[in-house]
């Protein structure tokens, strides 16, 4: 969705019984007046639910006060799902689990449950628990979600794993970036284990609108609390995210921007080293992909020595 009216053409045309909202943020903020005006776009969903079958069913992020809203006046059943104590599927007890994934327990009205996800982030543990409550509409048994979620792999350029030669782990989130999603990856980062450095190539956040200069230098900011080394800007308004990261703290000689990915992608490789942690991500447009093919191009061993990559220090 990028416009209004959107959404509830494709919800007129394919009926939903079910429908999922995850958060309302600043994005596509070009076409929108306010995050307010995102948030009507995206009840659209929620006002335009089929009441045949089983009849209407909303699945709203209690944690987001905008998404809660979306409750008010609507006329068929409502689950909610959070970390907050009000949310229908409540999410509890969160802890490390084997590598960079977590447990953590969800109660619900009939039953509680422990569950493993390999995924990094609370915000993905979120988007687990939409998953649980959409199953439970239609009874399946909360140990076959266990087993689905345990065994559930990451996907393509979304929060996609890659561990290169050197011990070098790529976080490969290039698909697309929103300041919300960028913010929710760094803390992700933040908490990641054993990183020796943390390094954040970051693309421009498109369709940001007059708020793009500042929406990316918050990022930039948020980098500096992270822990983050080295802040990389690529193109465009995310010359903005690396004045950002130097007013929060990272050396300016640490914090770069470089027009397009393909530079990013060579200076980047110029510099990770052994145990390094490299988030990339930003939106579609930055085809930030080639910043990983390069990254991913050293495990040749011709190209380290080419660009002077310090793997094996």
């Amino acid at each position: 969705m990028s416009a209004a009216g959107e959404i509830a053409r494709l919800a007129r045309l394919a009926e939903p019984q079910v429908g999922i909202v995850t958060n309302v943020a600043p994005a596509h903020l070009q076409f929108f007046d306010s995050v307010d005006a995102i948030a009507l776009a995206k009840r659209e969903l929620i006002d335009y639910l089929t009441t045949t079958g089983p009849g209407a069913v909303a699945i709203l992020n209690e944690d987001d006060v905008r998404v809660r809203k979306f409750a008010e006046g609507f006329p068929g059943r409502v689950l909610t799902f959070g970390f907050s104590e009000q949310a229908i599927f409540r999410v509890r007890g969160v802890k490390p689990g084997e590598g960079i994934g977590s447990t953590f327990r969800v109660t619900s009205p009939d039953w509680e449950a422990d569950f493993t996800l390999p995924l990094p982030g609370r915000h993905n543990i979120q988007n687990a628990v939409a998953a649980i409550a959409a199953a439970s509409v239609y009874a399946i048994p909360p140990k076959e979600m266990r087993q689905a979620l345990a065994e559930f792999q990451n996907l393509h350029q979304r929060s996609e794993i890659l561990t290169l030669r050197g011990e070098v782990t790529v976080i490969n989130d290039c698909y697309n970036s929103n300041p919300l999603a960028m913010e929710r990856m760094l803390e992700a980062l933040a908490d990641w284990p054993g990183a020796r450095r943390r390094i954040v190539v970051a693309g421009e956040m498109l369709e940001l609108g007059p708020s793009s200069p500042e929406l990316h230098r918050a990022v930039g900011r948020k980098c500096a609390q992270g822990g983050v080394e080295w802040a990389i800007g690529v193109q465009g308004a995310a010359q903005f995210f690396v004045e950002g990261a130097a007013e929060g703290g990272i050396p300016e000689p640490n914090a770069l921007f470089f027009p397009d990915a393909k530079s990013a992608g060579e200076f980047c490789l110029s510099v990770i080293a052994r145990g390094d942690v490299v988030l990339v991500k930003g939106s579609r447009g930055v085809h930030l992909e080639k910043v990983i093919e390069l990254l991913k191009g050293q495990e040749s061993g011709d190209r380290s020595q080419e660009t002077g990559s310090k793997l094996d220090t």
